[in-house]
């Protein structure tokens, strides 16, 4: 099922982003440009967070990891979630300096970025992180952090969205109508 910028609206719309559509209207010019003001770049950096055109690389890189086979328009969709998520919030930065941890160990270990990598090699990665078994905390160590900004923020997108939710079998996604008869007539 193709995952398109509509499913991305919707996504942002259930999370309650409503920034994400005046700002998806002039992404456009900003695309590139960090719109947070943080311009640290690709992260490569000490401690420097990820400039955003990292962060959508990085993200769609490790969604096309942990989103179904079946789930195609996945850059699309990431790119468009993100035009409402990367704006100067604390989480747009909390997200921009986990991309940059998880880049910065990704070189360290395996000789390149995570959108350069194998996807099986940027699987592996996230694994060795820790990334799929840590709790998710914003302020907790790089594994939990990578959980909370990266791969929860993947599948918080994902499963809010009308599109994702019925690939994996949730008809009717939380924010999303579909009154009674929706429910009369059980998944498809």
């Amino acid at each position: 099922m193709e995952l398109t910028r509509r499913d991305a609206a919707a996504a942002l719309a259930a999370l309650g982003a409503s920034g994400g559509v005046a700002l998806g209207a002039r992404v456009a010019a900003d695309r590139g440009r960090d719109a947070g003001g943080d311009s640290g770049g690709d992260g490569t950096g000490d401690d420097a967070p990820a400039d955003d055109e990292t962060v959508r690389e990085t993200l769609t890189a490790v969604a096309a990891v942990v989103y179904p086979d079946d789930a195609t328009g996945v850059e699309e969709f990431v790119d468009g979630f993100l035009d409402g998520r990367l704006d100067g919030s604390a989480h747009a930065a909390g997200v921009r300096e986990a991309v940059a941890e998880l880049n910065r160990l990704a070189r360290s270990w395996h000789g390149g970025a995570v959108a350069d990598l194998d996807p099986a090699v940027r699987d592996r990665h996230l694994r060795e992180v820790g990334a799929d078994i840590a709790d998710e905390d914003p302020d907790g160590t790089t594994a939990e952090r990578v959980r909370y900004y990266v791969v929860n923020e993947l599948l918080l997108a994902f499963y809010a969205s009308p599109t994702g939710g019925e690939l994996v079998g949730i008809e009717n996604p939380q924010g999303h109508p579909g009154g009674a008869e929706s429910y009369r007539r059980g998944p498809r």
